[in-house]
């Protein structure tokens, strides 16, 4: 299964300063969303989820899948977890919170029909 990096999601205790250390840094453009301070960036090709409030911060990476159904029995079937339920994001599509065996976070993600089209070209 290739499976390329499609979305990073960072969670920080305090989205507001973490968004703007990011978008100075890089120059990424912010798009806020919400009231904590969070939303997201465009970071060259992919998109980077920003949330606040983690007692434990940190960034995670989604790996493109082409059925999001079918890589989550796949995660289980190898010893894997995954967190709760798939969930669905109108415009960003279909991901799942997933852990290795030994804990490893990472997160699965297919993206809606035309946001895939768009990302193979």
């Amino acid at each position: 299964m290739a499976s390329p990096i499609s979305y990073v999601e960072i969670g920080a205790g305090d989205a507001r300063a973490v968004g703007a250390f990011f978008a100075e840094l890089f120059g990424w453009s912010f798009h806020p969303m919400g009231a904590d301070g969070g939303g997201w960036f465009q970071a060259g090709s992919i998109k980077a989820g920003l949330h606040g409030g983690e007692t434990a911060p940190r960034i995670d990476l989604f790996f493109q899948v082409p059925n999001l159904a079918a890589a989550v029995e796949r995660v289980r079937a190898l010893g894997g977890q995954v967190d709760g339920e798939m969930a669905e994001e109108p415009g960003f599509g279909k991901f799942a919170q997933c852990h290795a065996p030994g804990g490893l976070s990472f997160g699965l993600h297919q993206p809606e029909a035309s946001s895939a089209a768009s990302s193979s070209r």
